[in-house]
């Protein structure tokens, strides 16, 4: 497999770093306790402890110890890719087992190992893994951060637009009601009295 909960949760940790990153009122850098997250977040505390542990010797946060301790970035939230994360996680990326980077960066199929054998599939392999990192290395934290939700008054629906295949966006009011397949019950003393 891929990607396991290794590369899931530690992404979900940076995003919540990156959300909160920043000056705290009284003018420190905001750190943030790794209990806060794991239970905002709804995931297990040993579990990140472990896995900020990777992040932290991969370079990608910074921790301060105390009673104002907890975890902040290590650089900016622009210039953290996705990539960065789930190698320092995740270790080489490959869509499956048998494949694998070499040393010179080339992809290698363990079924090769006998030069008479090609690998029908490899080269198929070799473009999913080009595109997977080719969109973790192009998406960064900053990224990651959704913005403010929409009033309670409106909600954003998602068409697309065929002419030019980009996504349409239209504000609904949330005060619109479905369509009843049966009349409301005044209505057929109306029509009987119109008769």
């Amino acid at each position: 497999m891929m990607f396991s909960t290794k590369a899931e949760y530690g992404v979900r940790v940076m995003v919540e770093l990156a959300r909160r990153a920043g000056a705290s009122p009284d003018g420190a850098e905001s750190v943030v306790p790794l209990a806060e997250i794991a239970e905002h977040d709804g995931m297990p505390l040993a579990y990140l402890e472990h896995l900020v542990a990777r992040l932290r010797k991969a370079g990608l946060i910074d921790s301060r110890r105390g009673s104002r301790g907890g975890y902040m970035l290590a650089r900016a939230a622009e210039q953290i890719t996705t990539a960065e994360i789930v190698e320092a996680l995740e270790g080489s990326i490959a869509p499956i087992e048998c494949i694998t980077q070499g040393p010179d960066g080339e992809v290698v199929c363990s079924r090769e190992s006998d030069p008479s054998h090609v690998c029908p599939t490899k080269l198929l392999w070799t473009k999913v893994r080009f595109s997977i990192v080719r969109t973790l290395e192009q998406t960064t934290l900053a990224d990651l951060l959704v913005p403010a939700k929409a009033p309670v008054a409106q909600r954003t629906v998602a068409g697309t637009a065929k002419s030019t295949g980009e996504t349409a966006r239209t504000t609904v009011p949330q005060t619109l009601t479905p369509l009843s397949p049966t009349p409301p019950k005044s209505q057929p003393a109306a029509a009987s009295a119109a008769q």
